[in-house]
């Protein structure tokens, strides 16, 4: 087994459909393959004062928004068993970094990897409506993905045996 074997037991990916939860959940998929570890897939439907008023404008849009984070969910899912990883995937509607740090404490995850998008301090998607980051709120490792693994790469490591890594 390669040296991160045992490293981290239950990793949590934390994907919300853009390209950097891509990121994240290549990097975590590869991370999880290399440990051995248990997978956690965890989509989070923001449940921001927008969406708020957009129901009270249209019925049914914050039903069509969770609708929306379901099927990311379920793709994250589906890509992750085609690469031989069985996930344990949730969806949560609320706060992302405290839906996140529940869902840590719920699956005892020692690692939680979420992509990051450049935006100002106010529109980042993993951080509070009061400013405060996931690291505040979980007690485990945290990893920002920001590798971006071509697909030659990623096919190569997932496909790897666990002998070899």
């Amino acid at each position: 087994m390669g040296e991160l074997a045992g490293m981290y037991e239950k990793i949590l990916l934390a994907y919300d459909g853009t390209l950097e939860g891509a990121v994240a959940l290549r990097e975590g998929a590869i991370l999880a393959k290399q440990c051995g570890a248990a997978v956690f897939l965890l989509s989070v439907a923001p449940d921001s004062a927008g969406v708020q008023m957009a129901e009270g404008i249209q019925c049914g849009a914050m039903a069509s928004h969770a609708s929306h984070y379901r099927e990311v969910l379920e793709r994250g899912i589906e890509r992750l068993t085609r690469l031989g990883l069985q996930p344990v995937g949730r969806l949560a509607v609320g706060d992302p970094a405290k839906a996140i740090a529940a869902f840590v404490r719920e699956t005892g995850a020692d690692l939680v990897v979420v992509g990051h998008q450049k935006r100002n301090i106010l529109e980042r998607w993993w951080s509070g409506p009061t400013g405060a980051y996931i690291c505040d709120f979980i007690g485990c490792t945290l990893l920002i993905a920001r590798n971006a693994v071509s697909d030659e790469e990623f096919e190569e490591q997932m496909t790897r045996t666990t002998e070899d890594a």
